[in-house]
């Protein structure tokens, strides 16, 4: 397998990718189905403050229409779920990994005391469809659907072919990123009239390779229920002045101490293709692990990139990483500079 020189680890790592699907997503527009996340419906007139009280973002600073990412703690301060949540004017919805959408219900389900607050499953009447890349605001124009402005997360509720469908302005650190969700007879109709508008259908695997080059970790794969909010380098899911919340305590305790021992990142591979869960070694002692990996095709040879933590002391010190049979070096993600060139 041919690796990639790279004079300067910590730079954005131009890329060219020989990946069609990849590429897509990349450099015009690609759909593919949301099977891996599901809905809950939170009603009642507690809903905004209970729910402020259970994760670690602002909840009551939303107005309708804006959302956040959030992780639910435990008084401990480990992660037990994440959740993307949406302010609308009667409910609250929250957006999570379909797989772990019971465990995280049963969680919230029993700190509702004497709260005026409802759970509801909604995942089995909706259907999701990713939007994604440089040219998906256009190919939502043309179906009429309105576009969102990118940078935060939003949701809004229109009106196609006389049914109701939801576009969310998703996060993407590296190319515009929408959802649409709506029934799942509709969602097949606006498939086929995407496809036919000039979208390309991608798989999950190419969606994979995405979110590991735009290092966004995932709960259940990057993020366990062992890990501190600060060790994963989300910044984006945690307020500081919202007030108090389960598990506040522990993130506060590592706020005021600086930083923590351990931090999430990514890394470029030089060697065999590793397996999540490879250790990683500094000085032939254990200092981190990898928890995805992808191999990119590109013109140069192949791009091998991890996501998984390490030591601070291993980062400061910038240790030479190594796992069994090849090295490791820190880099700076997203990647960024593929050729806007024709596909």
């Amino acid at each position: 397998m041919t690796s990639i020189s790279h004079p300067d680890p910590q730079s954005d790592i131009a890329l060219t990718t020989t990946d069609p699907q990849l590429r897509v997503l990349l450099a015009t527009a690609g759909i593919s189905p949301l099977d891996n996340l599901g809905w809950i419906r939170i009603t009642g007139e507690d809903r905004v403050r209970w729910l402020n009280g259970m994760v670690t973002n602002s909840i009551q600073d939303l107005k309708p229409g804006e959302g956040c990412y959030n992780f639910i703690l435990s008084a401990q301060g480990r992660i037990q779920g994440t959740a993307n949540a949406f302010a609308q004017t009667d409910d609250i919805l929250l957006e999570t990994d379909r797989a772990h959408l019971p465990g995280l219900i049963a969680t919230l389900d029993r700190f509702i005391i004497m709260d005026d607050v409802e759970l509801a499953d909604t995942t089995a009447t909706m259907a999701g469809i990713a939007v994604i890349g440089p040219t998906a605001p256009a190919r939502l124009e043309q179906l009429g659907f309105p576009v969102p402005p990118t940078g935060s997360l939003t949701i809004q509720t229109t009106l196609w072919h006389g049914t109701d469908v939801t576009i969310i302005a998703a996060h993407s650190p590296l190319t515009p990123r929408f959802e649409l969700w709506t029934n799942p007879a509709t969602a097949a109709e606006i498939t086929t009239f995407l496809h036919t508008a000039g979208a390309i259908i991608c798989d999950a695997s190419a969606l994979e390779q995405l979110r590991v080059l735009e290092g966004t970790p995932r709960y259940g794969i990057d993020i366990r229920d062992r890990e501190l909010p600060q060790e994963t380098a989300q910044t984006r899911a945690l307020h500081f002045s919202k007030g108090c919340y389960l598990g506040q305590e522990i993130v506060e305790r590592i706020r005021s101490r600086g930083n923590v021992h351990r931090t999430f990142t990514a890394f470029r591979l030089d060697g065999p293709l590793p397996t999540a869960g490879t250790a990683l070694e500094a000085e032939g002692k254990p200092i981190g692990e990898l928890t995805s990996v992808t191999a990119v095709p590109t013109s140069d040879g192949t791009l091998q990139i991890g996501l998984g933590y390490i030591r601070r002391e291993a980062l400061d010190r910038a240790l030479p990483l190594t796992y069994p049979g090849g090295t490791a070096a820190p880099v700076a993600l997203p990647l960024r500079g593929l050729p806007q060139t024709d596909l």
